[in-house]
């Protein structure tokens, strides 16, 4: 769960805060429109994801040899790590360097991601996961209100002309910062966290990695369950990363300051670390499935709401609503899939899961990208996500439970 606290920092400060609203400012200073540059991002959201959509199940699937899947998580995260604190040094009128470090970052992130969550079977037991899963992200949510803080002192006390340096340097700053957090308190998950489950290695890893992929591709749509789960998330997921990736860029669009979005977006930290655990208390109590269409419908009131939207009033409950179910539907969409998988193979199977909310990743920054192109407006771009939500949450619907599925095997 430490390393939900470690890397969170990235989501908030990378993600979510503090370098879209550097990106924008470098981007308008060079004469980039809003709605071109907000693009621009989607484009580049959508550029990492679909990367890591076509590396991330042929790496899942080495890592399930015994012994190396902590060794690609350290890879990725390394990356990640590196690069994060690179985007400091980047000239600060380059937003197209800017642009590609960013991709970078991100398949780092993400990457490490893999591994992290498919260690969720190695760490718990599945009467467990639900609540450990909600707890990570709930950790993860108090653990990155530190450095974001940290972040939005340095950015403030700059702008103020407390601290003798500009703006753009106190971003690039924060980036320092995130990159460092990130490495520090991941180094507990390095010496602690040892794989349980796994396959034994043979003389030919690579080219017994694709055999096994290719059969457990086949094999993927034996299991029922996990087959109609993975085509629900493919939609809802997009919807919520989309949000989570493009949601200061669109606030910066409406004209909301710098101090207001960065000040909502730490408040949002905070009201969704409490939210995160109440979904995994409810989930036990009404089931996943059940706190999953919560999260859902919460999200469809965001993307209509968000359309009709003018005031910095209206950002402020709009991220309320989105604290209120963030972490709740990741988390309990990690946990439901890591109850249906058989343990052995997690890494294949969370090399799928990974896939398809990648492959969908690149269909919502690219919807949105290319809608507030063609209509200059950013808030159709978010309304048309609606639809995510509603295909998503009708598959959904024809997902048995996890035990049903169990007890067929």
């Amino acid at each position: 769960m430490y390393y939900d606290w470690a890397n969170s920092a990235y989501s908030i400060i990378i993600t979510t805060a503090v370098f879209p609203l550097y990106y924008k400012a470098v981007a308008t200073d060079a004469g980039v429109s809003l709605a071109h540059s907000t693009a621009y991002l989607g484009y580049t959201v959508a550029i990492a994801t679909f990367i890591l959509a076509m590396i991330g199940p042929i790496l899942g699937t080495i890592a399930d040899y015994q012994g190396l899947k902590k060794k690609f998580f350290f890879a990725f995260f390394l990356l990640g790590s590196l690069s994060t604190v690179s985007l400091a040094f980047v000239p600060g009128d380059n937003w197209f360097m800017l642009l590609v470090l960013y991709t970078i970052t991100a398949v780092g992130f993400h990457g490490a991601n893999i591994f992290y969550d498919a260690f969720l079977v190695d760490v718990t037991s599945e009467d467990k996961m639900d609540d450990v899963s909600a707890r990570g992200f709930g950790l993860g949510y108090i653990g990155s209100t530190i450095p974001f803080i940290i972040s939005i002192a340095v950015i403030l006390l700059a702008q103020k002309g407390v601290l003798p340096i500009g703006t753009s340097t106190a971003s690039r700053i924060a980036f320092v910062i995130t990159g460092i957090w990130w490495f520090s308190f991941t180094i507990p998950m390095l010496k602690n966290v040892v794989q349980q489950y796994g396959i034994e290695r043979e003389p030919r890893l690579l080219a017994g990695s694709f055999r096994r992929l290719g059969a457990t591709f086949k094999e993927i749509r034996k299991y029922r369950t996990v087959f109609l789960f993975l085509l629900a998330y493919f939609f809802y997921i997009d919807g919520v990363g989309t949000i989570i990736s493009m949601s200061t860029a669109y606030g910066t669009d409406l004209g909301i300051d710098a101090t207001s979005l960065l000040i909502i977006l730490f408040v949002t930290q905070v009201v969704a670390a409490p939210f995160a655990i109440l979904y995994g208390r409810l989930a036990q109590k009404f089931s996943v499935k059940r706190m999953l269409y919560v999260g859902i419908f919460v999200y469809i009131a965001v993307c209509v709401y968000a359309f009709f939207l003018e005031t910095t009033l209206d950002f402020w409950i709009l991220a309320m609503l989105v604290a209120s179910s963030q972490g709740g539907i990741q988390a309990l969409s990690r946990s439901y899939y890591a109850q249906l998988v058989p343990k052995e193979k997690a890494n294949e199977f969370f090399g799928f899961y990974n896939i398809f909310g990648k492959f969908a990743s690149v269909m919502g920054p690219l919807l949105l990208g290319v809608t507030a192109q063609l209509t200059g407006s950013s808030a159709y771009g978010v309304f048309s996500l609606v639809i995510l939500f509603i295909i998503g949450g009708t598959i959904l619907y024809l997902v048995p439970k996890p035990e049903s599925e169990l007890a067929a095997r």
